[in-house]
């Protein structure tokens, strides 16, 4: 399986910076292979409001790098789409970095050359506030994107860095549409009609990323799944709601694990060690073996192909 969002850069960071090492190794990788999982996204998110977003973006890309570099025997990152297939080819985890928000860059759109020689290749261009770029879904709802921040869409898509819509509030949601031309994904964000959540996607939105020929990532943190009961069940009836809203080719699993944080969990997801049991939940449902591929990581390879083939040195 592929996780199209994980937060384990911000643990890592946080372990780091305290003095500990090898994080990845004692605290992520078995939890990740017991439960089927052989890639993911690595957000670098911005989460601490006691410091300047610049500073603490290349904090956690410092240490996420360098961390990396330790665990090179069993991980590497993936700058083009080849990679996927050489990485896992080799025996070890395909990882993707990816901003969760710009705030970051602090509207200096020169930066996202910079991010992208450091190997982030997707990004959101807000969390959940206002910033110089675009509005999460706690800022105004009639503010959408800015000048600059339709300017770093078209940047990120000449660079070469899939931009992801979750967290966006509604208006910036369809800027992003407009303006971009290239497919889009929501990396971790549910359905609306079936759970009334802000960060989740209403129909219409849904229907929008299957005709950008994007992917869901669907999440399995607790508020985004149901109000009162939330399940690895519900995880699936979300997951089964876009299949047949807009197909099996336009979804994917972005689980959003925050168990490390100390967040709370869903009942039957609760770490990364329990993922296989949602393809064990849709055999027993009857989906092929085919569409189940998908799922688990065709179609965010999919989406990859478009974007993961510019080479920044010769532009």
């Amino acid at each position: 399986m592929f996780d199209v969002h994980s937060d384990i850069l911000v643990d890592i960071t946080v372990r780091r910076q305290s003095g500990e090492r090898d994080v990845f190794k004692k605290y992520h990788y078995e939890k990740l292979k017991k439960g089927g999982i052989d890639g993911f996204i690595a957000a670098v998110w911005v989460d601490r409001d006691d410091i300047d977003p610049l500073d603490r973006m290349m904090q956690i890309l410092k240490e996420g790098l360098k961390e990396l570099e330790d665990i090179k025997d069993i991980a590497q990152l993936v700058l083009k789409y080849e990679d996927f297939d050489e990485i896992k080819n080799k025996g070890k985890m395909q990882i993707i970095l990816g901003c969760e928000g710009l705030s970051g860059i602090k509207g200096n759109l020169d930066y996202l050359e910079l991010l992208y020689k450091m190997g982030v290749r997707c990004a959101s261009l807000t969390w959940n506030e206002e910033n110089e770029l675009a509005t999460g879904v706690k800022g105004d709802k009639n503010r959408g994107l800015t000048k600059l921040g339709k300017e770093c869409v078209k940047k990120l898509e000449k660079l070469g860095i899939l931009i992801d819509v979750s967290h966006a509030n509604e208006k910036t949601f369809w800027d992003i549409c407009e303006v971009s031309e290239k497919p889009i994904i929501a990396s971790h964000s549910n359905v609306y009609s079936l759970c009334r959540h802000v960060r989740n996607l209403k129909d219409e939105q849904i229907k929008a990323i299957f005709e950008k020929n994007g992917v869901i990532g669907i999440n399995a943190y607790p508020d985004f799944l149901d109000e009162v009961n939330p399940t690895i069940y519900k995880f699936v009836e979300h997951i089964d709601y876009v299949v047949e809203k807009i197909g099996i080719d336009y979804v994917a699993l972005g689980f959003d694990y925050c168990d490390f944080l100390g967040e709370k969990v869903t009942s039957g997801l609760e770490d990364a060690s329990k993922s296989e049991k949602v393809i064990e939940l849709l055999i027993k449902k009857g989906y092929k073996e085919e569409d189940i591929e998908k799922i688990m990581y065709k179609n965010i390879k999919r989406v990859f192909k478009h974007t993961l083939n510019f080479d920044i040195s010769k532009n």
